[in-house]
């Protein structure tokens, strides 16, 4: 990079800067801190063990907004004093050009949680992936799902949770449904509901053509404890099974894996990736909670966007995204135009560009 570039993207960096500050509003998050803290110090404040976590986990997060803020500012200013003391061609030249790198993409992180302000962006995740018709090449495309968002979320540093998983008869998998642990979660993998198409020169095809798969993905957010919805007992059907398929270390095989359907609405959550039956158990009644909370969602806004996304076929027209691995290599989003080459890449996990322009071009699903 030329000095002149260098300046051009130190400004850009000002400019959003100044523009988080705004959003963000530092001395608004103070003084609700400060009020937060007053309302801590309350001798009863612990009488309500639900509010008083609730509480302290808003103080956590208000903090950490004006911590990541704070630090943002520091490194922007220290990426000027290395500018203004640096020479063009020179080592320290090359160190500002990875430092910039490295600071855009804290910025433009920081950036799209700004913009995560849904009543559930905050929470954990559950994931569900379904292959759509084509029996092993869907299965197996679902598998590749299952491996690219793992990756991801080990890549962001969420724990990930089995909550169950059904093998497929060749290859790949029938369906699994995974608990996603993390800031945010929720709110970045919420831009990935929908349907999923692969074009690939199959390699369950011994004439080696050209295949095209799909699969499904759906987010719900975990709910929490204190939020009430009602589940009559008299409601529920409850199965117990031993568990089966090639799921790893994550599914046991013990006779404890857990099926609840709730018969108003039909839902059917299993969990098998706890030895304990009682621990499946309030698993997937947690899982029950948040597909519930999802379906009442929809209902209430079903003429708008909602929780669970506009429900469409696994199959041709409906996809949000396609993966060609051939006749060329190109990831791209259909809602967005947003596209890579480096399908390698994708698959290993690093979808952020994906997430961050469903975010700012304002596709909220709420």
């Amino acid at each position: 990079m030329e000095t002149y570039e260098v300046n051009k993207i130190i400004q850009s960096f000002k400019e959003s800067i100044d523009d988080l500050n705004k959003a963000v509003n530092p001395q608004k998050i103070e003084e609700a801190l400060k009020h937060l803290n007053e309302k801590m110090q309350s001798p009863d404040f612990w009488s309500n063990t639900l509010e008083a976590k609730k509480t302290t986990k808003e103080v956590a997060e208000k903090r950490e907004k004006l911590d990541q803020l704070h630090s943002l500012e520091k490194k922007f200013k220290g990426l000027v004093e290395w500018f203004e003391i640096s020479e063009e061609g020179t080592e320290e030249w090359m160190i500002l050009e990875s430092d910039i790198e490295e600071f855009r993409k804290e910025l433009r992180a920081f950036e799209v949680e700004t913009l995560l302000s849904g009543p559930y962006d905050h929470s954990n995740a559950i994931i569900e992936l379904h292959p759509g018709a084509g029996g092993t090449e869907s299965q197996d495309w679902c598998d590749m799902l299952y491996r690219m968002y793992t990756r991801y979320a080990q890549k962001k540093r969420f724990k990930i949770e089995v909550l169950d998983y059904q093998a497929g008869e060749e290859a790949g998998i029938k369906s699994v449904s995974i608990l996603i642990k993390g800031p945010y979660a929720y709110g970045y993998l919420k831009a990935e509901r929908g349907v999923h198409r692969l074009v690939r020169i199959s390699p369950f095809d011994s004439n080696a053509r050209r295949h095209t798969s799909f699969a499904s993905l759906d987010v719900m957010p975990e709910i929490d404890e204190d939020i009430d919805i009602e589940i009559k007992d008299e409601d529920l059907k409850i199965d117990v099974y031993r568990s089966g398929g090639a799921g790893g270390q994550s599914v046991n095989t013990t006779d404890s894996a857990v099926r609840i359907t709730h018969l108003p609405t039909n839902i059917v959550v299993t969990c098998q990736n706890e030895r304990s039956q009682l621990k499946n158990k309030a698993q997937a009644m947690s899982y029950l909670k948040a597909k519930l909370m999802a379906e009442e969602v929809r209902k209430q806004e079903e003429t708008l966007r909602n929780i669970k996304g506009e429900q469409k076929d696994i199959a041709w027209g409906s996809q949000i995204r396609s993966y060609v691995f051939h006749p060329y290599q190109m990831v791209k989003d259909h809602r967005t135009n947003f596209e890579v080459s480096q399908v390698d890449l994708v698959m290993d996990g690093e979808i952020d560009g994906f997430i961050n322009a469903y975010l700012k071009a304002g596709e909220q699903h709420e």
